[in-house]
């Protein structure tokens, strides 16, 4: 069988990510509402995420503090794919750990954005005017 060519489009204007003919992006930039706040004070809030690749989400799994407590497995999934936050030289669980509920909701949404197989997944189409379009996300809270 063979695979399609990937197809990505810039965000479009309700902020989703989605595919176009002639660009394969792999990383994608951020802001945090919040922001992490390091042991010096210092505040970082713009960060990048990269896809997420098939070991991403495997190899975590093995780790013994998500077998312990499955919800721990976002903590590592999203050290793995967050390459890049404000000035800090590593991402590490811990950093994870320490960002607010509302930038950890924040990052769990823009990952399955990013990582979604279909472009069209929960897309809508007014019965008036066959305009397509997202509708809004609730998030659940997890907190």
């Amino acid at each position: 069988m063979k695979a399609s060519k990937p197809r990505e489009r810039p965000p479009s204007e309700n902020g989703s990510i989605a595919m176009s003919a002639s660009v394969f992006r792999t990383e994608f930039e951020f802001t945090l509402p919040c922001g992490y706040l390091d042991e010096d004070g210092g505040l970082h809030r713009h960060g990048t995420m990269r896809r997420a690749t098939a070991a991403d989400e495997i190899l975590p799994l093995r780790d013994p503090r998500v077998v312990k407590n499955q919800a721990y497995l976002v903590v590592i999934l999203l050290s793995r794919v967050v390459v890049r936050l404000g000035e800090l030289e590593t991402i590490t669980p811990k950093t994870i750990e320490n960002l607010y509920a509302t930038d950890l909701a924040y990052l769990q949404q823009l990952y399955n954005e990013i990582n979604r197989l279909d472009d069209d997944a929960g897309a809508a189409v007014c019965p008036q005017c066959q305009h397509r379009f997202a509708p809004e996300q609730v998030a659940a809270g997890g907190s």
